[in-house]
């Protein structure tokens, strides 16, 4: 037993009245307890008990050494309720890092009714599509995509399945034409993402077969957000998500490009450093984001809610 814990139990043996005492407070056996004081007193060179069959008592730098346990107990004491009224139930800050587009879209709007239902606590929330430490950055929880994953120490909750299609404006096919097949797309203009590699090879299903396409042109950025808007305006055909385009499809300033095929490679995620002794404000805040998500997204939900209608 370290020093500190030795000094703990000397504090509970006095305050106590005895070894006897001490031992039955802590689940231990007496002569245990009577060992670590020894064992105390030998590494202070000093004796702090006077000992006889029926009590013990301070000697006098053992009044002294035992002001100065008291202290120290009661630091942890104090500390432990500290933890545990921090553990009762959200508050304090939670810092969460959330891709720009989604963030946007699907996360801000929803975040009134988390923090209702937790009003103690507070959020810090950053926006970006480019890798991040979660340790060094000391980050909470971040909300990404599958492909943005490279830490495979961390911990990846499924929020939704993201599916991806192909679009582009009305404008730009106008002036470019329809592509019918994935191989016209090396005669289109492609818009790239600049952070995510993985993201510039298109996989394209049509149900049966997967097809993929590395894709090239001559504009790319870092957000997905960006990507969107560079498609609103007419640069080129994107690869964009459901919850990002389903309101200008619906529109029109957006039209499907190779309407047969999608990607479905990428599921949006959660990610948290450990499983273990989990905080309640990263747990209360991804249980709440699963539960809005559910099997079927919002964004989701809706576009087959109109199917059924028509």
């Amino acid at each position: 037993m370290d020093i500190a814990n030795q000094m703990i139990l000397f504090a509970k043996v006095v305050d106590t009245g005895g070894f006897s005492a001490a031992a039955r407070d802590l689940g231990l056996t007496p002569s245990a307890v009577s060992r670590q004081i020894g064992n105390l007193e030998d590494r202070l060179g000093a004796r702090l008990l006077n000992r006889s069959t029926r009590r013990v008592s301070l000697t006098e730098v053992g009044k002294e050494f035992h002001e100065r346990c008291r202290d120290i107990a009661r630091s942890v004491e104090d500390a432990e309720a500290m933890v545990a009224t921090r553990l009762d139930h959200p508050q304090g800050t939670l810092r969460i890092s959330a891709t720009s587009a989604f963030a946007k879209a699907q996360l801000l709007p929803i975040l009134p009714l988390f923090l209702a239902e937790n009003p103690d606590l507070k959020l810090s929330i950053e926006l970006t599509d480019r890798e991040i430490d979660l340790i060094g950055e000391q980050i909470d929880v971040a909300i990404r995509f599958t492909e943005q994953i490279s830490d495979t120490s961390m911990v990846a909750r499924k929020l939704a399945s993201n599916q991806r299609i192909f679009c582009a404006a009305p404008d730009y096919i106008k002036r470019h034409g329809q592509p019918t097949k994935p191989e016209d797309l090396a005669d289109h203009n492609c818009l790239r993402l600049s952070t995510v590699e993985k993201f510039n090879n298109w996989q394209m299903n049509d149900g049966h077969s997967n097809v993929a396409r590395r894709i090239t042109g001559n504009f790319e950025t870092n957000s997905s957000d960006a990507l969107f808007h560079a498609a609103l305006d007419g640069l080129g055909i994107a690869k964009l998500s459901t919850y990002l385009c389903n309101d200008a499809l619906d529109d029109g300033r957006l039209v499907r490009v190779l309407p047969d095929y999608a990607e479905d490679a990428s599921d949006v995620l959660a990610i948290y450093p450990n499983r273990r002794n989990l905080s309640p404000n990263v747990r209360a805040f991804v249980d709440f984001l699963a539960d809005q998500f559910g099997k079927v997204p919002p964004w989701e939900r809706e576009k087959r809610k109109d199917k059924t209608a028509a």
